[in-house]
């Protein structure tokens, strides 16, 4: 009956029911399974057009929280609905995260078109995990205007990132050479639209340059989407408008097909992920003494692979 109820709330469009439904589903419990068919089933009679879904990557200290403040604040005044997923690293000792991405985005706490949540990563390599698209989806199904999922801007990160959703914002900055890395990375392969920001430090012309040089050294045709290099200062609020204005260029260069296959792929990478972390959790049952007889040299590793994947 409960669950009942919170799903009617849910479709209702009830913020606390969506704030329940999310520590459920971050959960892994049972309960949010009704209402993630809920959420699809409302994003799908939406349509592929519906909420955009942006994801927004970068190196650590580059600003993506500031930046992603400035881009709510931008799109409340547009009048759209925001829903922000902020994933923040645990800690690989304690397990613990700080959670402070809602620190720099506490002057909305109050605006009822806004809603922002932090999750930990608890481990996993980029943060996105399958409970991570789950929440995704459920905010999506909340009927918000933009979701936008800020990660960690580690490891797998970047890559994953462009997986999870239909767009992806880059966050590079002049300092510390963010560009050249960029290109050694091969980060420049899945931004779809890049900001250098804190622009008003020395060498920011210089990135841009170097940005909107390396597109064209990659295989590409008529077809190819060179990312818009634009710059801002998130601090201040410059610079948010041409971000919204370039995400939703590439969303009309994507087209209704092009956005149905971003859907797909996102659809494939929870899967995969799911499959994934019900293997490696029964793996980790089933394991008992295989790892001290791999070390030990009693057993090669590929076997031992084999009698973990066989009992799962």
């Amino acid at each position: 009956m409960m669950a009942s109820t919170l799903e009617d709330r849910f479709r209702a469009g009830d913020p606390r029911a969506l704030a329940r439904a999310v520590t459920l589903a971050e959960s892994g419990l049972d309960a949010a399974r009704p209402l993630l068919r809920a959420a699809r089933e409302t994003s799908a009679a939406r349509g592929p057009g519906g909420t955009v879904v942006l994801g927004v990557t970068g190196s650590p200290g580059s600003g993506k929280s500031t930046l992603t403040d400035a881009l709510i604040a931008h799109l409340r005044e547009e009048g759209k609905r925001v829903a922000v997923l902020a994933v923040d690293p645990s800690s690989p000792y304690s397990g613990g995260a700080i959670l402070g991405d809602r620190i720099r985005m506490l002057r909305h706490h109050a605006d009822g078109g806004v809603f922002v949540r932090s999750l930990a990563s608890r481990g996993v390599l980029g943060g996105l995990s399958a409970r991570t698209m789950q929440v995704l989806a459920l905010m999506e199904g909340a009927g918000f205007d933009w979701v936008i999922l800020e990660t960690v801007g580690v490891g797998q990160s970047e890559v994953d990132v462009a997986a999870a959703c239909d767009h992806t914002l880059l966050v590079l900055t002049p300092a510390g050479g963010d560009g050249v890395q960029a290109f050694k990375a091969g980060i420049m392969e899945i931004a779809d639209v890049i900001a250098v920001n804190k622009a008003d430090l020395p060498g920011a012309d210089r990135t841009v340059r170097e940005l909107m040089a390396a597109q064209g050294l990659g295989h590409h045709d008529e077809h190819t989407w060179f990312a818009p290099v634009r710059r801002t200062v998130a601090a201040k609020g410059e610079g948010t408008p041409q971000i919204v204005e370039a995400v939703l260029a590439h969303r009309a260069f994507l087209g209704e097909d092009g956005l149905q296959e971003r859907r797909r792929r996102r659809a494939e990478f929870e899967v995969r992920t799911l499959v994934q972390d019900r293997v490696m959790r029964r793996a980790r049952e089933l394991s008992r003494d295989l790892y001290t007889r791999v070390a030990r040299g009693e057993l090669d590793a590929d076997t031992a692979a084999d009698e973990l994947l066989a009992g799962a």
